[in-house]
């Protein structure tokens, strides 16, 4: 609903995504842990710590890199909601204690509070949010449906559909043990891994609040937050898209922080083109060199690489890009082939050079015979010479040469019938061991 290339409408159709992430990225769901999604175990077996998700992922990994290796040399960027909490720091009942509580005292007449992943809206007790967006309510039916689960390719042993939530999974999804996110990200960062982190300024579930106080108590790389030196900080750049103000851009030491404005918990649904410009921004995109019509999108006022396109993803530089990966697929395909070229070319080489050879050899063979120089002929005309009389065929197409390797007078003495002397003998003699008289 946020990233992918489609967007459900009213009578479970599929329409375009203009802010689709696969503009110049190839993207991968997973349903993790087992049990959500599409996802399943054959027991009730669902996972309990985040370590065992990682070994999970780490198998699938493996397993999607050996049916598809030609993403293997691709780089990745890994998506995923940031989780924070740890049993040394606060317990999840407490932090969701803490949000009824304030959502409680948002209750207006009509017994509706405020939606927790939007503030802008409302929605009835004690749903809260739970029934946004108004899209989720078409999917469900629709990844139901017989053809787009055979389309899917979901085994069809599976004993139930798809499902939004898993109550099974978050019920025995209770970790204890693992690393929270704001001990692991010191150390990524550190090993030259570049992190991206965006909130949304109308959540408050994830609010931006908590997401900064955490950048900004959180030590790495010599620093504290985003200081470029002791006590000076990074400035926060103002970000504009297509003329209206976008958000704000900082960055230091690997890690970039995005506020997106008027942008809830789910902001690629609210601001699909903007997200997609931040994404590719953060990848480095530059579509200059290969056409298309960029977005308007500035930092500070400045113009700076071009990165996403107006429309659909299916664009002109994308296509473009599209075509790049196909042609190095093919230089690659004949880089493979090589070899086997060189070989059938050295092997076609060694014949004719064996032919010449031979032909060479009978023709010395035939001069020794004969006691002829024919040094000044040609392969060619050596070849013709050396032709045995049982080619008949070769003998028909070089009739007209043979032709012209008897004078007149060869033939006319050769073929002359008369009186037969000692003397005529001689010459006849003579002329049947010459070649080329001229």
């Amino acid at each position: 609903m946020e990233v992918g290339p489609y967007r459900l409408k009213d009578n479970l159709t599929l329409e375009y995504n203009e802010g689709s992430w696969d503009e110049f990225a190839n993207l991968l769901f997973v349903d993790q842990p087992v049990g959500t999604g599409f996802s399943y175990v054959n027991t009730d077996s669902y996972l309990h710590e985040l370590d065992e998700m990682s070994a999970h992922f780490i198998i699938f990994l493996d397993k999607f890199f050996e049916l598809f290796p030609e993403y293997e040399g691709d780089d990745s960027v890994c998506q995923s909601k940031l989780e924070t909490g740890g049993k040394d720091r606060i317990h999840i009942g407490d932090c969701e204690t803490v949000l009824q509580e304030l959502l409680s005292k948002t209750l207006d007449s009509d017994n509706k509070c405020y939606n927790m992943y939007d503030i802008r809206l409302r929605d009835t007790v004690p749903s809260c949010g739970m029934n946004w967006p108004q899209d989720l309510k078409d999917v469900k039916p629709y990844l139901r449906r017989a053809d787009v689960v055979k389309a899917l390719n979901i085994n069809p042993e599976k004993k139930s559909g798809w499902e939004e939530c898993s109550g099974a999974v978050s019920s025995s999804f209770l970790p204890q043990k693992s690393v929270p996110a704001v001990q692991l990200l010191p150390s990524l960062l550190e090993s030259g891994i570049s992190v991206l982190l965006f909130s949304g300024d109308k959540d408050l579930i994830c609010n931006h609040v908590g997401t900064e106080q955490l950048i900004n108590n959180m030590k790495w790389g010599g620093g504290v937050g985003f200081e470029t030196s002791p006590g000076v900080w990074a400035p926060r750049h103002d970000w504009t898209f297509e003329g209206e103000p976008a958000g704000i851009y900082q960055h230091a030491r690997n890690l970039t922080y995005v506020l997106l404005y008027n942008s809830s918990h789910m902001a690629p649904y609210d601001l699909p083109r903007q997200t997609r410009d931040m994404l590719d921004r953060f990848m480095k995109v530059d579509i200059a060199s290969i056409g298309g019509s960029p977005a308007d999108s500035r930092i500070d006022g400045e113009k700076l690489p071009q990165t996403s396109v107006g429309g659909h993803p299916n664009s002109t530089a994308a296509e473009e890009q599209e075509k790049e990966r196909m042609k190095q697929a093919e230089w690659k395909a004949y880089a493979k082939s090589g070899e086997a070229v060189l070989v059938v070319v050295i092997i076609g080489v060694s014949v004719w050079g064996f032919f010449i050879w031979r032909s060479r050899q009978r023709h010395r063979r035939y001069q020794g015979l004969y006691h002829e120089d024919v040094s000044g002929a040609s392969v060619l005309e050596r070849f013709h010479n050396k032709r045995s009389g049982q080619d008949v065929e070769a003998g028909d197409f070089d009739e007209s040469e043979l032709d012209d390797l008897h004078s007149p007078d060869m033939a006319r003495e050769h073929y002359t019938v008369g009186e037969d002397s000692d003397e005529d003998d001689v010459n006849r003699q003579h002329q049947r061991t010459t070649i080329n008289p001229s």
